[in-house]
């Protein structure tokens, strides 16, 4: 048994290690080979894949894509449900891939038909940009029947058209996306090294806030907005934030109404090829009040939190969005340079045999074969044959040269016609000349192809989403005011549902209210259904932060201390914390509290404070007007009134009344 103790702690080491291990290999697999796109083609594998199988299958034609989902698993064994939702999602991006068939509504949230009722086949604009076989890097399959490209050579910031997102073991990754035209002007920018600034574009349209986007950087938010136009009687929405659909921000209406935060009659969705939700209004409903609190409410405003992370060297990084596009712009000259190299080695090898079948037909070296015996006798003849004229030629002769020369038939030797051999000659080296000067001024070239590219595919692909700044709705301010705050005084109860209670006013189920008790204690709390505030407060009242109230008291410090009078604002209060108006004495008693919309009411607030009876003191009532105290702050202790002892404060009877003063507490606290 000791020694079975002795050896569990060596033995637990090792297979937390080996757990630590499978973790780690999971996390580096979801991280490379599911979530998160890679730097240079902006694609996520399943994409790539995809992509590239219908690549293969390109004949100009549309593919099922139940096809095209079953030659994607030739190159990974990728689940057919993933690798058709994957391929439904970059459809419906209308970028890569042109679409036939019923492949769903980003608006409504409505899905694609079955795979095999809808057919795909690359665009026109997928086959200029994405693809270039001489250039790609390839890899085998997993099963080494096939190869793949290790990544693809996109010649476009693709990853920021289309956006991505994904979450993996730790990580996640969201790039919003952005304009198709502004993401050509930036490369262009970059590649001349000047600034530039890009900002998101949402294929849904929408207002969108993004003055704190931190160029897509972890720590940004861009808020987004739906396009409402508020007519007489009721709202029309045209447009909707990114991530949401017609059918959420609809719900999201409904449960707002239902919870009394918004008033609304009924909801009509005519959502087809555009976005047209009719939010009808009760009558007397102020349209533009109605705007904000679906803002406030609804998911007609949502808040979007980007976060820009690639796969680069194997390896997860966060970089900025322009760091991304310069980084995509010099990836696209780097493969715009091995395309022309490409180019000019096949130039030059075309030039070199047109010139070496000149020289083999219009010298008739085809003749000094005819009384050769061997192959090799067949070689040194047409070898010597050339040796006087290669004098022009830019390489050596080779063997394989000879070779390709004796495979010319009599057929074409009989038909050469020199002229027309010259000038595809000619052709040729204007066609040599002009990649070797793309190459030397190889950045004016990619800035030129940018430049096509746009002039070709970027009509019609204009910025959807209006950049705007807009402040944030506060929602105690659009809420309706569909509830009554009661007060049961003799309970000391308050609340939105209590019953056979006085009213005190109207309210809403997200304002606050403000309680003064009658030892001088002040809170604001949230308004609920019922809350024990204290039996007969001195003071009770919805509380607006952004509303300016001037408040009067007089308090008497202590059981049997001097009465004191203050005027005090309340701000910069917590919620449900326990404020001191008077000096904390015990036994301190309010004896006047009242609350006033404005300074110039305040001021005239005109009281009477009641004597008690007193030896030697012959006058019981005196007036005290508010407006000789300075308004300060509600910890202020206050101007001592007087060292007697008080019987009673009234309001005076040349005092106006004030709107603003609660019920019956504010001048009946009478002793």
């Amino acid at each position: 048994m000791s020694e079975s103790r002795n050896a569990l702690p060596h033995a637990t080491p090792g297979l937390g290690e080996m757990y630590a291990n499978y973790f780690l290999d999971y996390a580096s697999y979801v991280i490379l080979e599911r979530a998160v796109p890679h730097l240079h083609d902006g694609l996520k594998p399943v994409q790539r894949r995809i992509l590239h199988a219908l690549r293969d299958l390109e004949d100009g034609r549309y593919n099922k894509v139940a096809n095209v989902v079953g030659h994607t698993m030739k190159f990974h064994p990728h689940g057919d449900r993933s690798i058709g939702d994957a391929l439904v999602q970059l459809g419906q991006k209308d970028l890569l891939i042109d679409t036939q068939g019923n492949w769903g509504n980003t608006l409504t949230g409505d899905g694609a038909a079955a795979p095999r009722y809808i057919e795909a086949r690359l665009t026109k604009f997928a086959l200029e940009v994405v693809f270039a076989p001489r250039v790609t890097r390839w890899a085998l399959s997993y099963d080494g029947r096939n190869r793949e490209p290790v990544t693809l050579p996109v010649k476009f910031p693709l990853v920021l058209a289309q956006g991505a997102e994904g979450i993996a073991v730790g990580l996640s990754c969201r790039i919003l996306p952005h304009n198709f035209n502004e993401l050509i002007d930036a490369s262009i920018a970059a590649l001349r090294n000047q600034p530039f600034e890009l900002q998101p574009d949402f294929p849904t349209g929408g207002l969108c806030d993004a003055s704190d986007y931190r160029d897509g950087t972890r720590g940004g938010r861009v808020r987004v907005r739906a396009r409402i136009e508020t007519e007489r009687k009721r709202l029309r929405i045209t447009e909707i934030p990114f991530g949401t659909t017609t059918g959420g921000i609809m719900d999201s209406i409904v449960t707002a109404n239902e919870k009394g935060r918004i008033k609304v009659a009924k909801i009509e969705d005519n959502t087809a090829g555009n976005v047209e939700i009719i939010v009808h209004l009760l009558p007397g409903t102020d349209p533009e009040t109605t705007r904000d609190a679906l803002y406030a409410f609804t998911d007609c405003e949502v808040s979007i939190a980007p976060c820009a992370v690639v796969i680069c060297d194997d390896k997860p990084r966060f970089l900025s969005i322009s760091e991304l596009v310069s980084q995509s712009a010099a990836h696209t000259r780097d493969i715009l340079q091995a395309e022309l190299e490409v180019r000019l080695e096949e130039l030059s090898e075309k030039w070199h045999f047109a010139s070496l079948e000149k020289i083999f037909i219009e010298n008739r070296i085809y003749r000094d074969i005819e009384e050769c015996e061997t192959w090799e006798a067949v070689l040194d003849a047409i070898d010597k044959g050339l040796r006087p004229h290669t004098k022009d030629l830019k390489r050596e002769v080779t063997t394989d040269d000879i070779t390709r020369l004796t495979e010319i038939r009599i057929k074409r030797i009989s038909k050469y016609d020199s002229f027309k051999a010259d000038e595809d000659i000619r052709t040729l080296e204007s066609g040599i000349a002009e990649t070797s000067k793309n190459l030397r001024q190889l950045t004016r070239y990619a800035i030129r192809w940018f430049e096509n590219l746009k002039k070709k595919y970027g009509s019609g692909r204009e910025r959807r989403t209006e950049l705007t700044g807009f402040d944030r709705v506060v929602a105690s301010q659009v809420v309706v005011a569909n509830e009554s705050l009661c007060l049961d005084r003799s309970e000391g109860f308050a609340g939105y549902a209590l019953k056979g209670a006085d009213p005190v006013a109207k309210c809403s189920r997200l304002d606050d209210i403000i309680v003064v008790t009658r030892d001088g204690k002040l809170t604001v709390s949230r308004v609920q259904e019922k809350a024990f505030i204290g039996k007969n407060p001195a003071h009770i009242a919805v509380f607006k932060r952004d509303v300016p109230i001037v408040y009067s008291m007089i308090y008497r410090d202590g059981r049997d201390g001097p009465v004191y009078a203050k005027r005090f604002e309340v701000s910069g209060v917590t919620r449900d914390r326990t404020y001191e108006l008077a000096r904390g004495t015990p036994g301190t008693r309010v004896l006047y509290f009242a609350a006033h919309s404005s300074r110039r009411e305040s001021d005239e607030n005109l009281v009477r404070i009641v004597l008690k009876p007193a030896l030697r003191l012959r006058l019981l009532e005196r007036e005290f007007l508010f407006g000789e105290l300075a308004v300060k702050g509600r910890s202020a202790k206050g101007n001592l009134v007087t060292k007697h002892a008080v019987d009673r404060v009234v309001r005076a009877a040349s005092a106006k009344p004030d709107a603003a003063d609660t019920e019956g507490a504010t001048d009946a606290p009478q002793f």
